[in-house]
Parts: C-alpha cells; sequence; structure tokens
C-alpha cells in the first residue's frame, strides 16, 4: 500500500518552526517509504485566512527543500462536499440540529463553573421532535450542526509514537459541533473535525502525523471516520517544541517563523538537520550533521520521543557552522556575495571573492556573520583601544612595521603572496632581532586594529590584491 502524509497547515500566520517540523516528519516518512506528501491548505476561516501567508507558508517549504507530490489543495474550494457529508450524518441519525444560542451557552458555562465543573454542552436538543425543530425555524432562530457523541463509548487507536490510547466519549465535552450557524434549513460552514476527516478521505491519506496538541481531536475525528464509514488512517503525534523553560515555544521566545530564521543567516540544510532532532533520534549515529536524503533513508516514526522537545540555540547554531564548513566553496560565495552586494562592496575580482571566502568560511556561524567577519577587507577598520596599547607598549611594535614597508618597497612588491610574505618576515626577524610573535601581533594591529583575526598570511594576501596592506600599515604612525 501507497503511504500517502499530507501537511494541513491553517494560512492565518507566517510558518511557524512547529509547523515547519510536522512537514518534515511527514516528508521524512513518505520519503523513506517511497510515497508521497501532500499539501492542504486549511483557509476555511475566512476572517483569519490570508493569501500573503498561503504563499509565505508554500515558499518556506520550499526554502527548506520539502518538496510536494502534487498541487495543494485548498479546503475553502471543498466547502459544498462538506456540507454534503454534513447532511448525510443528518439523515443517518448521526448529528442534529442544535438551537441553543450564544447567551444559553454562556449562562450553561457560568453554572458549570460555579460548581466546579468542566465546560460541556448538555447536548439539549439531540432529541427534538420535527415539529420542535420547525417552532425554532419559524421564530428565525439560527442552529449549529451537532455530531452526537456517545458518552459511554471508548475511543482506542494504535499511535506510532504513542503506543495505545484510548479516550471516554464523556470527555469530549458533549456533541461536537461540526458547522457554524446558519438560519432556517441551511447547514452553516463545516468546521475543523468535520473537513478534515471528509478531506483526508478525499486525499486517501494514509498516516496522519500532527502535533499531541491534536490527540484530542483524533479522538473526535474517529468517531466521524466510522459514521461515515471511512477507513481510518494510522495516527501519530508528535512532541511539542518547548522552550528553555519547558513551556511550548510561541512568538514570545522571540524567534518561531521560519522567515526569521532564514533573514537571522541559517541555512535551509542546518535548519532541516536541526528540527529532526527536536524530538527524534538515532541510535549510535556516526555523524549529527546530515543531509535529508541521510535523515530520510533512518528516519522512523517509532524513534520519535513522546516528551517534548527543548529548543537549544547553542546546538541549532553548532549544525549551522557545520554545514557552512562542509559546504562547496562556490556555493557558499553565492550566498556571502549577497550581503557584499546589500552593502555596496565592491571587490578586486571574483578570484579575490573566493579566497576571503575561504578565509572566513570555519569561523562563520551563521551567513550573515560574513558581513563583520569581511568588512576590514573592504573598509579600514577601526583602531581599537587594545590595538592603540599594543602599537605603544613596545618599540619594536612599530619598529616592525617600518620594516615591512621598507622591504616592500626595496623588492618592489606590488602584490603580497605566501612566499614574499614569509620572506619578508624571516629577514626582519633575523637581521633585526625582532622576535616574530612582535611582528606578527604588530601586523594584525594594523589590519585588524585589534590582536584577534582570521590568518594573517592569508589576509594580507587579500589586503595587498585589494592595494590598502600598506594604507593600513601607515596608519600606525599618524
Amino acid at each position: 500500500m501507497e503511504k500517502r502524509l499530507r501537511l494541513a497547515p491553517s494560512p492565518t500566520g507566517l510558518l511557524h518552526i512547529g509547523t515547519a517540523r510536522t512537514a518534515l516528519f511527514n516528508w521524512l516518512y513518505a520519503k523513506k517509504h517511497n510515497g508521497k506528501f501532500f499539501i492542504r491548505i486549511e483557509d476555511t476561516d475566512i476572517v483569519r485566512s490570508k493569501s500573503e501567508y498561503t504563499t509565505n507558508i508554500l515558499d518556506g517549504l520550499n526554502w527548506l527543500g520539502l518538496n510536494w507530490n502534487e498541487e495543494p489543495i485548498k479546503q475553502s474550494d471543498r466547502i459544498s462536499i462538506h456540507k454534503n457529508h454534513i447532511k448525510k450524518l443528518l439523515d443517518i441519525g448521526a448529528a442534529y440540529r442544535c438551537f441553543t444560542s450564544e447567551s444559553e451557552i454562556n449562562e450553561l458555562r457560568e453554572k458549570q463553573k460555579k460548581s466546579g465543573l468542566p465546560p460541556k454542552h448538555d447536548n439539549r436538543h439531540r432529541n427534538l421532535t420535527s415539529k420542535e425543530i420547525k417552532e425554532f425555524i419559524s421564530q428565525g432562530k439560527s442552529s449549529v450542526i451537532r455530531f452526537i457523541v456517545d458518552e459511554e463509548t471508548e475511543i482506542r487507536w494504535d499511535d506510532q509514537i504513542r503506543g495505545k490510547i484510548k479516550w471516554q466519549g464523556k470527555d469530549l465535552g458533549g456533541d461536537l459541533v461540526l458547522s457554524r450557524r446558519a438560519l432556517g434549513n441551511e447547514i452553516g460552514d463545516p468546521l475543523y473535525n468535520l473537513a478534515v476527516v471528509v478531506d483526508d478521505n478525499f486525499m486517501n491519506i494514509t498516516h496522519v502525523v500532527r502535533g499531541e496538541d491534536h490527540i484530542s481531536n483524533t479522538a473526535k475525528q474517529i468517531l466521524i471516520y466510522k459514521a461515515l464509514d471511512f477507513k481510518l488512517p494510522i495516527f501519530s503525534h508528535t512532541p511539542l517544541i518547548l522552550n528553555s523553560e519547558g513551556k511550548k515555544l510561541s512568538k514570545r521566545d522571540c524567534v518561531t517563523s521560519i522567515d526569521e530564521f532564514r533573514e537571522m543567516g541559517y541555512l535551509p540544510e542546518a535548519l532541516t538537520n536541526y528540527m529532526a532532532f527536536l524530538g527524534w533520534s538515532i541510535k549510535n549515529p556516526e555523524s549529527e550533521i546530515l543531509s535529508l536524503a541521510e535523515i530520510s533513508n533512518v528516519f522512523n516514526l517509532s524513534d520519535i520521543n513522546k516528551a517534548g522537545a527543548k529548543f537549544n540555540w547553542e546546538k541549532l547554531n553548532w549544525i549551522n557552522s557545520q554545514h557552512i564548513k562542509q559546504m562547496e566553496l562556490t556555493k557558499l560565495y553565492n550566498f556571502i556575495k549577497k550581503y557584499w552586494n546589500d552593502m555596496g562592496w565592491e571587490s578586486p575580482s571574483s578570484e579575490w571573492d573566493l579566497k576571503l571566502t575561504n578565509l572566513i568560511q570555519d569561523s562563520m556561524i551563521l551567513l550573515k556573520d560574513a558581513i563583520d567577519q569581511s568588512k576590514p577587507f573592504f573598509i579600514l577598520s577601526q583602531m581599537k583601544k587594545e590595538g592603540k596599547e599594543f602599537l605603544e607598549s613596545k618599540k619594536e611594535v612599530k619598529e616592525s612595521l617600518k620594516y615591512i614597508l621598507f622591504y616592500l618597497k626595496e623588492a618592489n612588491i606590488t602584490k603580497v603572496n605566501k612566499d614574499n610574505a614569509r620572506e619578508i618576515i624571516n629577514k626582519i626577524t633575523v637581521n633585526h632581532s625582532i622576535k616574530k610573535g612582535i611582528l606578527m601581533k604588530s601586523l594584525r594591529v594594523a589590519f585588524f586594529g585589534c590582536l584577534s583575526g582570521p590568518d594573517l598570511i592569508q589576509s594580507w594576501e587579500l589586503f595587498s590584491e585589494n592595494k590598502i596592506d600598506i594604507p593600513l600599515i601607515e596608519r600606525c604612525f599618524n
């Protein structure tokens, strides 16, 4: 049997990391078993659903590399089909019209609250006669459609992550609302639990993988599946993503949307690599740095933990840095070049660009780190306090820099390379008895204004090719 999985996001906000991880788990399982992965946009909330959010969700999934097999389905295009299934449930006696007004519901909830009882509808209109229904309609009362939930029933299923789960009908909050309010004999717009069941059946979805916050919905939906005589899919409920305090990750934790991660400089392959480990793990892994294809080869839903997964910025940053280190140089350069262009920086040649990319590659954590790490090679860096103090600390400091300028001019060196740079350094240390450590630190201060920075000889080559090495050294005497 072909395994068919789906992501069914509501376009009421930007693509959230929780939704993205759900998409990833579905995608990985489908790929592992040569199945198919689909997208269904659940846009029946007309007030909150927006087309720009749909675009954002699809663009984000594309960026992450989570491709789908067919054109996304829009749930709003199928409302008439949903209503036909509600009518069928009415016809077979599995559902009924409920005319309880909002004020009556609020009154019921207040009484329950005062009595210390959980909110639950009392199913007061479950057994209305045809005459009573006509009377309510003639009075202009609107009605929702409720699905009958037998309080004595027990709902059971084998969850691929959580094992055997059972739910009591009495704990589902009373008879389930299937549609919004409508007047007369009309059926209002279908609600989530009904539409999901009908659409999953239509799409022949075999496996439903979603967050643990849907467990109670699964219990309700199983009852609808059975009432409509639909084949049940296999359910899996993933753990929530938690913040450092062990609470559900939310907008209050600053960064939650995939757009934000992208803007911060995370690679899509690093983010999917990290998201896979949010709740899932490999037994005896040779490496934690894996591609989507590598993860899908070993991925199993049964290996997902039941407990919530804490979001760890340090781990994400480490994984991102490893993906940057392993990236082919030209590919990384294409990312970095965009930052340079945005800053208005111009380089002497494409060959120089690749050399600079190679120089900073191993020290980058985020792609945007390319801005700070590249800046000294485009713009004269400011002399920092520690740099100024070092320049004045010993007479050998400025002497070593004067000797560097002397030998550059004596040998008529217009372009420094590894060989002539080392030759100059050796001449100064031997002929003028200046320690190599002093000389190298002096040169680093001249170039970067401080005592830290990337490989000094490679940096010197780049500064020289961009014709700013001499101006940088000369400024130390001003």
